[in-house]
């Protein structure tokens, strides 16, 4: 009877100690994406930078939902950028309630990156990008007064320094500061854009409870896109086109065609640093050289060649490309010749990839382009 009673006793240990383990790698299973909600209410107003826009002076409140994934160290990149978290936002703001702008309803993938080592109260910086839809527009007749932005359809670019302080496992709060920008990138003018400087302040909860965090950083097996400490020269190729509105100024729209060579060498996991070479061809200058009654001789005189220093900053098939350069010619600069790009590149292959490029002088947003590009590695030790 004892014996029985023995035997019964370890099998129902036996089974629990199996049902935990279950359990467990259920639980495990099913949090490993960290999931989380996250509410914010904004409050802020329009940044002036035209002296057109001054008449647009109102304080509004903004609102958003974020779904997102805090990550822990799945992929070895989590761990060399602090865990960053990433997501898709959903935002709205009345903006002031100006029946010229009207309101705006966007939509847009972040990343948010830890600037500290610290998980319990950290300072972060979180760039978004994505699309936005503007219920007003300017119209020459019904709307003149909306100088700001001529479609509906906008790009929307987000930045914002924040600090999260962890309140118990699942629950985050939060307060924050920072710009959000919509813009469409001269594909319909007027294009000033609109500006919202605001603070924030909310909550993010998880949805199951969070991974301990894992750190990969030291581990000896290599993936797909990772640097692997040798010395590496990479030469990247890519053609892109956009479309540039001028219908306000000449009544035409035009494309704008750039082919980018860019010599990088790899310096860590994280990211690559190198020189490029730009060759740009904007049909816009042909009108606004005429407009202007300044001759040339053919085509070729409107290419736009230029020179940069290129920075790359890598997550896993994904990176973003910032080049600061000088055109080094072209009969028409009157927009400057210093340019700035900024770039997401996403990697199909180890060396093919499609990427979005914004192109701005001194700071103002000239097009955004759209193309794919190919890389080539050498390696010299």
């Amino acid at each position: 009877m004892a014996y029985t009673l023995r035997i019964m006793l370890l099998t129902l240990i036996s089974w629990v100690c199996h049902f935990d383990i279950i359990h467990a790698q259920v639980i495990n299973k099913s949090s490993k994406y960290n999931f989380q909600l996250e509410a914010r209410g904004h409050y802020g107003i329009f940044m002036q930078h035209h002296f057109e826009m001054e008449r647009f002076d109102s304080h509004f409140p903004a609102f958003e939902i974020n779904l997102q994934r805090a990550t822990f160290g799945n992929k070895r990149w989590e761990a060399l950028y602090r865990y960053p978290i990433i997501g898709i936002t959903t935002y709205y703001s009345p903006l002031g309630g100006t029946k010229e702008i009207g309101e705006v309803f966007a939509v847009y993938p972040f990343i948010n990156f830890p600037l500290n080592h610290d998980l319990d109260n950290s300072l972060n910086f979180k760039l978004g990008f994505g699309l936005a839809w503007l219920t007003n527009k300017f119209d020459p007749i019904e709307n003149y007064k909306h100088f700001a932005i001529g479609s509906h359809l906008n790009a929307t670019v987000t930045m914002y320094f924040e600090y999260r302080r962890q309140l118990s496992t699942r629950f985050t709060w939060i307060v924050a500061g920072g710009l959000t920008h919509f813009s469409n990138g001269s594909m319909k003018t007027p294009n000033y854009g609109l500006n919202l400087l605001t603070v924030s302040s909310g909550f993010a909860w998880f949805l199951k409870p969070p991974n301990p965090y894992l750190n990969k950083k030291l581990q000896p097996e290599l993936y797909l896109f990772e640097f692997d400490d040798k010395k590496w020269i990479s030469t990247e190729l890519s053609f892109s086109t956009g479309v540039k509105d001028m219908t306000q100024e000449v009544g035409q729209r035009f494309f704008v065609y750039n082919l980018a060579l860019n010599t990088m060498k790899q310096v860590s996991m994280r990211s690559r640093i190198g020189l490029g070479f730009d060759l740009t061809f904007d049909g816009s200058d042909k009108a606004v050289l005429e407009k202007k009654l300044i001759p040339y001789d053919n085509d070729w005189q409107l290419l736009k060649p230029g020179a940069n220093f290129a920075y790359e900053m890598l997550l896993d098939k994904t990176s973003f490309l910032f080049n600061l350069g000088f055109h080094l010619a072209g009969k028409e600069l009157s927009e400057g010749q210093m340019y700035q790009k900024l770039a997401v590149k996403q990697h199909f292959t180890n060396n093919l990839f499609g990427t979005v490029t914004l192109t701005a002088h001194y700071g103002k947003a000239d097009f955004i382009g759209f193309g794919l590009g190919y890389r080539l590695n050498f390696k010299y030790y």
